[in-house]
């Protein structure tokens, strides 16, 4: 249970899975730490530098993390890493005193930071792989399924439900393989100690061999390193690891904003789930807020500032480093992964059981598709030999009439005066107009290419899976 007596973040317990939250705790921390300082001293070993039973002991003292100790010896010398160097040796009597031998406090902390973010990134893939399976599903479920679309807030021509959620499921799927490339590329700092020369190591087991001890260390670890580094890895790839992830909040940030538009009582052709206890407003019992969506819009709107901090972090790393950016990596870092964390595993809850309302579809369809097919109409004239410009103007004088009835909320009158006016049936009939005016039928190829995006879902998948 966490301390409600202190200030907590949000993300310490309200936002992101359990998962995230242990990869970026303290203790996880520590152990990886841990994990390196064991990788290091065994391939010293093989230099002679390290005994075995040094190893052993270090080892079977890994995990026995001590936090108020470390804690305490902190507020004394101000060191965290330091702090937890000295906790270690007194838990270690045989291998306590080659802890750390050689390094510097980024060749742990970098390439511990650099093994979070790796397998941070394996758990977002983990969840935008569910959502991408769900909306692959809906994509196909809905993919013929006619509506109205809307280009600048207003009624434009028709689409269909699956094409309308394969624009997002187009956009997440750019997102996941950029994710995927970027998980792949993640590299550590290595071995190179305070400036990046390896000069404390070369004087340990000499220069000619400081190629094969980072490889060594590289393979232990299972983890690439950057070929040229300073006191820190790059942090351009914290850069580019942030905004990669606010790129994936941008995706949701349009789904969700989507979504709370359609979910609008006067348009109510999707809405989220919703509890059957579920309070949406303390005064009005009515009301069915989309707080999910919104959620994902509030969340994704920190996501994005982060890119900014990752930037100056990356800019103003002068020389070969200052600290100017540890203070608020220990909050840039986390947080980045603990929004996109919960950004998917809310449009996942959304979209696993996503409600969609048939009716009201058919219904905006039937008001606003007729002055869509006017455009067919106009074509089909023009072609059966009338003049393009008095038959536009004729159709818009009958157009803006039935706009007005519509507004007043009549049903749309456009088919009936359409068919009534005698200039038109000159050249059209009125089963000819009525079928032309069938606005589901006016989608073009949506449903094909809405399947096509859902083919190219699941190929991606199981490609990136296997």
């Amino acid at each position: 249970m966490p301390d409600f007596d202190t200030y907590l973040s949000p993300f310490s317990w309200r936002y992101g899975t359990t998962a995230m939250r242990h990869l970026w705790s303290e203790t996880h921390k520590r152990l990886l730490w841990r994990q390196i300082w064991v990788a290091l001293a065994e391939v010293q070993c093989e230099y002679g530098l390290v005994k075995p039973e040094q190893i052993a002991d270090l080892r079977s003292h890994m995990a026995a993390i001590n936090l108020p100790r470390a804690l305490e010896i902190e507020a004394e010398i101000q060191h965290d890493l330091m702090a937890e160097v000295r906790t270690y040796a007194g838990q270690c009597p045989l291998g306590g005193g080659i802890i750390h031998l050689g390094a510097t406090s980024m060749d742990i902390e970098d390439n511990a930071d650099a093994l979070r973010m790796r397998a941070g990134l394996k758990l977002l893939l983990h969840s935008m792989t569910s959502l991408l399976q769900n909306l692959g599903l809906l994509i196909e479920k809905w993919a013929d399924t006619p509506l109205m679309a809307f280009t600048h807030l207003q009624p434009a021509e028709p689409s269909t439900l699956g094409y309308r959620l394969a624009l997002y499921g187009q956009d997440l799927l750019q997102d996941y393989q950029a994710i995927r490339n970027l998980a792949s590329g993640v590299r550590g700092k290595g071995f190179k100690g305070a400036v990046g020369t390896s000069a404390a190591y070369a004087e340990l087991i000499g220069s000619e061999k400081l190629a094969d001890f980072e490889l060594k260390l590289s393979q232990k670890l299972d983890l690439p390193f950057f070929p040229v580094a300073s006191q820190v890895y790059p942090r351009k790839q914290d850069y580019e690891l942030v905004s990669t992830l606010a790129g994936l909040s941008a995706s949701l940030y349009k789904l969700a904003f989507d979504l709370r538009l359609l979910q609008s009582p006067p348009i109510g052709e999707l809405a989220e789930p919703f509890g059957e206890k579920q309070v949406g407003s303390s005064a009005m019992p009515f009301k069915r807020n989309p707080i999910r969506s919104e959620k994902i819009n509030s969340l994704a709107r920190y996501l994005a500032s982060l890119p900014r901090l990752a930037w100056d972090n990356a800019a103003h790393s002068l020389l070969e480093r200052t600290l100017d950016d540890s203070a608020n990596r220990r909050i840039l870092l986390p947080e980045a992964f603990l929004a996109a964390d919960e950004l998917l595993r809310t449009a996942n809850s959304i979209f696993s059981n996503l409600q969609v309302d048939e009716i009201a579809m058919a219904r905006n369809l039937a008001i606003y598709g007729p002055f869509a097919a006017t455009e067919r109409v106009l074509m089909a004239l023009v072609k059966a030999g009338a003049d393009r410009q008095e038959m536009h103007e004729r159709i818009r004088s009958l157009a803006m009439k039935s706009w007005e009835t519509v507004s007043h909320g009549s049903e749309n009158p456009l088919i009936a005066l359409l068919c009534q006016d005698a200039i038109l049936a000159e050249y059209l009939s009125e089963p000819e107009l009525r079928q032309m005016m069938d606005a589901s039928s006016h989608i073009g190829d949506a449903p094909g290419r809405a399947r096509t995006l859902a083919k190219a879902i699941r190929e991606t998948i199981t490609q990136m899976q296997t």
